[in-house]
């Protein structure tokens, strides 16, 4: 089982004090909350979610509030909730990784939480050796779309009707190696 301390590899603190830490077989029940929730359509089942966190090739990611307090006067039913925010995940084989999740509740969007959740995966999956990272995003979602060009991403193919719902997803690619001759040349 994975420790809740923070772990050297994960950024600070970021906005707002919330904190990022990796996820243990504990976080598996609320993570799986939250897919329903943020996912209705397409939500993992419990099952995956235990066969996703404690394979070797993954590495998840949860993203906490500062203060367990915090919000409750907006959001009383949440006064018994875990602290959990958002999540992340990514496998990494060899030279190749695949963002498999990530997630952040409506309510906390827009505070580089997302931004800071791919800087995790990016720097764990370069740890282990990847070259290059894939993610597939779905085509009605222009906003992690966005987010993941600003990153440096590029769309690389569409798979038609991939989701349940016949939604297509774009498969988009970040590769490590080209990232760092660009920064090494701006430099």
């Amino acid at each position: 089982m994975h420790s809740k301390l923070q772990h050297p590899e994960l950024p600070g603190a970021l906005a707002h004090g919330a904190r990022l830490r990796r996820a243990d077989i504990d976080d598996v029940p609320h993570l799986f909350t939250l897919e329903q929730e943020l996912f209705p359509l397409d939500a993992w089942n419990l099952d995956m979610f235990l066969a996703e966190i404690t394979h070797p090739t993954r590495t998840y990611y949860v993203l906490e509030r500062a203060h367990a307090s915090e919000n409750f006067q907006e959001n009383p039913d949440k006064k018994n909730a875990p602290n959990i925010i958002g999540y992340c995940g990514v496998m990494t084989v060899a030279d190749t990784a695949d963002v498999q999740t990530i997630a952040v509740l409506p309510e906390y969007e827009g505070n580089g939480y997302g931004r800071a959740m791919l800087a995790a995966m990016h720097r764990r999956a370069q740890d282990l050796g990847a070259q290059r990272i894939l993610l597939e995003v779905r085509a009605d979602n222009p906003r992690a779309q966005n987010l993941y060009l600003r990153t440096g991403y590029t769309h690389i193919h569409t798979r038609p009707g991939y989701y349940d719902d016949g939604t297509d997803a774009l498969i988009m690619l970040k590769d490590f190696a080209a990232d760092a001759s660009t920064t090494t040349e701006t430099t």
